[in-house]
Parts: C-alpha cells; structure tokens; sequence
C-alpha cells in the first residue's frame, strides 16, 4: 500500500494525503472500501479509489446537504436517506426534534458495517431510535413509496459504478413521486462547478423538468477536489438554524446558492 492516498485524478489534478496507517481494505460486493489514518485528517473513507470522507472537515459536507432540505421545511417528520452509508447525514437529520422517523437506504453493506467500526463520531446516528436502515437498491426502493416523505436527501457516491442510476432524470422522477405535498429535497450535485460544469448543467435541466424548483448550492471541503462540492436543491428560506452546526448557519444557507458569473450563466 502506497504511502500516500490520492483523490481520483481529474483533469490532470488530484487531492493527496499522507497515510500513517491502513486500518481496513476489502472487497465488498459492490466497491472495493478502504479505510486509512492520515496523518493530519483523522480517519478517511476511501471508496474505488475516491475520498469520501475525512474526520477533519466531514462535517461541511454531512451538514450542508442535510440542513439546506430539512431547514427549507417547516417540519419535517418523515426523511428519507438514499445513500449516506457512514451515517453523517442521520447524524444531521435527528438533530431535528420534529423527525418522526428517519431510514437510511444505502446499497453496501460493508460501508455501513465499517463506518460503524472505524467512524463513530459520524456513525452515531444509527443508534437512535428514530432510525431505520434497509441495505438495498435505492433506486427501487424509491419505486415502492408514494407520497410518503417530507424531506428527501441522497448522499451518493461519484455518478459511476453503484450511484450511476442516482443522477438520471428517472431518479428525479422517482423522489418527487415519493414526497409529500410541500416536500424537500437534495441530492449530491455532481462534484464541481470548476471541474463538472456540463453534468451539473444537465442534472439541473432533467431536475427542473421534474420538479418546479431546482438549483444548485455548493459548499467548500479541502478534500473534494478543487476543494468544493454542489448540491442539487429544492431550495426554500431558512427555517431554523441553531442545530449544533459547526458550518452550516442561515447566512451560509442563503450564500451557498450565489454562484460565480461563470457557473450562473451556464446553468441559466
């Protein structure tokens, strides 16, 4: 095992960070998961050679995409999660009183199973009681519900191998099926601006042909590459933001769908 970790190189760029030690590697039946210490992230989440996630700046990430749905409603009971398998987004949506009940959906077991060994501070949400976890396609789990969330959020992986199906317009299709009248969602918005401007461009198009607002936030994480990541929104004003955020707050709500001239124009 190489001494250093790189993030997928994309257009002749890439993330690096220095291993100290390799705590896990397997071969699940979907991904091949590594999970390493680094030697200034914490624990990382390595899934086919793409970071997923570092203790150090999870938070940004986990935080965003789960308060810019569930603060956009004013009382979200019912959340589903497509995705999210290390358990950072159900550590986020339980925050809020309101949730009735929570279930995760995510296809691998291995990351659920690992998060749970090698992640605990953002694995916690698993153990509360409003949570439910169905290891499954969530692309067909999606087909069996109707009219049955508030808020909606998928925490996929990159839109290749097992998330593929998540960034197609028939997803869309399948979670506004799936909301409640007045229903939220996000979904991770394809990377970023900087580097996957056309993709996010048809992701908005085949969003918005579905649902009557879609658009695109983004916020910053060091170990993305280029060092931000977007989200697809149904966005809405603030609700409430005192939930123990260490980077989300109204402002940044507000701020995370100010896009740079570049980007707003391509997704006009």
């Amino acid at each position: 095992m190489s001494s250093e970790i790189t993030h997928a190189t994309i257009k002749g760029q890439a993330m690096t960070l220095k291993v100290d030690k390799v705590l896990h590697h397997e071969k699940s039946q979907y991904q091949d998961v590594l999970i390493f210490k680094s030697t200034d992230y914490g624990t990382v989440l390595v899934l086919d050679n793409v970071i997923q996630c570092t203790e150090r700046d999870e938070f940004s990430y986990q935080e965003m995409i789960t308060h810019l749905a569930m603060n956009s409603h004013p009382e979200p009971k019912k959340v589903l999660v497509i995705g999210g398998g290390d358990g950072g987004v159900l550590r986020e949506v339980v925050k809020h009183e309101c949730v009735e009940e929570a279930i995760l959906c995510d296809i691998d077991e291995a990351v659920i199973r690992l998060s749970k060994e090698y992640l605990p501070g953002m694995s916690e949400g698993f153990n509360h009681p409003k949570v439910k976890v169905h290891v499954g396609d969530g692309f067909k789990f999606l087909d069996e519900y109707k009219n049955a969330f508030d808020v909606i959020i998928t925490d996929s992986s990159d839109p290749d191998g097992p998330a593929e199906s998540l960034f197609q317009k028939s997803y869309f299709q399948l979670l506004h099926d799936a909301l409640r009248p007045g229903g939220v969602i996000t979904t991770q918005g394809s990377e970023n601006q900087w580097l996957h401007l056309p993709l996010i461009t048809k992701l908005k198009k085949d969003c918005g042909e579905v649902f009557p607002v879609a658009e695109y936030a983004y916020t910053t994480i060091p170990t993305y590459p280029s060092g931000q990541i977007g989200f697809m929104c149904g966005p809405g004003p603030p609700q409430d933001e005192e939930r123990l955020c260490r980077y989300y707050n109204a402002e940044i709500h507000k701020a995370s769908f100010i896009l740079p001239t570049f980007a707003k124009k391509a997704l006009q």
